[in-house]
């Protein structure tokens, strides 16, 4: 009797778990929505030009930092808004040291918010903006002696979904802060160019900054290519070394 009373509790535990948990992942998704919302809505009102974007960000004076941190760390969590536009114009709003201090701050923020939510909240979590397949893709970088490579490499390449792969990080091995280290440190030459870029369209020198842009969009090509490859060759190779075992 006590054994079913038992098993009845552990079930009922398991049940009120799953409810939480999936209450939890509701409340999640829906506030990245509502996030997304306000984040395409202010960019889209106030980014028609750089200069109506700075205007907007220094409208808010001292606190104008904080707003675009925030914007930053949005865009990380939501992950599905490109962050080369903010990049930008942190360059065009603040120059481009400050603007690169800005963008690195705020990824480091967001991306260690997106890693502790996701060593909670695991796969379920991460679904919300990985599928299940890219995610079994990804399998083969779980590995001790690959892990930290890996993650330095698919953070450096251009082009990669990188707001993206923190989600999926916080699933394996690697601890916060080898992950902050290493992944910011891989970010920093895409943030810089664009942070660059951003403040070459300040000074109204577009020419160069076509040029730039246009440079930087074929090596994210590149990039996403590579990375294709080289991740493909990569599951090939880890499932071969399953099958052999």
């Amino acid at each position: 009797m006590s054994e079913r009373i038992k098993a009845d509790d552990t079930k009922g535990y398991i049940r009120r778990r799953r409810v939480f948990g999936l209450f939890s992942l509701a409340v999640i998704l829906a506030l990245s929505v509502g996030i997304a919302y306000f984040v395409y809505h202010v960019l889209l009102r106030h980014i028609d030009s750089p200069e109506e974007f700075k205007a907007y960000i220094e409208s808010f004076g001292w606190k104008g930092r904080f707003v675009y941190l925030g914007l930053q760390c949005l865009q990380v969590i939501v992950a599905l808004i490109p962050g080369e536009i903010i990049e930008v114009g942190a360059g065009y709003a603040f120059g481009p040291i400050e603007g690169t201090l800005l963008c690195m701050a705020g990824v480091a923020i967001a991306s260690s918010i997106v890693f502790a939510l996701t060593k909670r909240w695991g796969v379920r979590l991460a679904e919300l903006f990985i599928t299940r397949e890219k995610i079994n893709e990804l399998r083969f970088i779980n590995s001790e002696r690959k892990l930290k490579r890996m993650t330095f490499i698919l953070f450096f390449i251009p082009g990669t979904p990188k707001d993206l792969f923190t989600y999926f990080f916080g699933l394996t091995r690697i601890r916060l802060h080898e992950f902050l280290s290493i992944s910011i440190i891989a970010r920093i030459p895409s943030v810089i160019s664009s942070t660059i870029g951003g403040h070459i369209i300040g000074s109204k020198n577009y020419l160069s900054a076509a040029v730039l842009f246009a440079v930087t969009g074929m090596v994210s090509l590149a990039g996403m290519t590579a990375y294709s490859r080289f991740a493909n060759r990569k599951r090939e190779q880890h499932d071969s070394d399953k099958t052999q075992k």
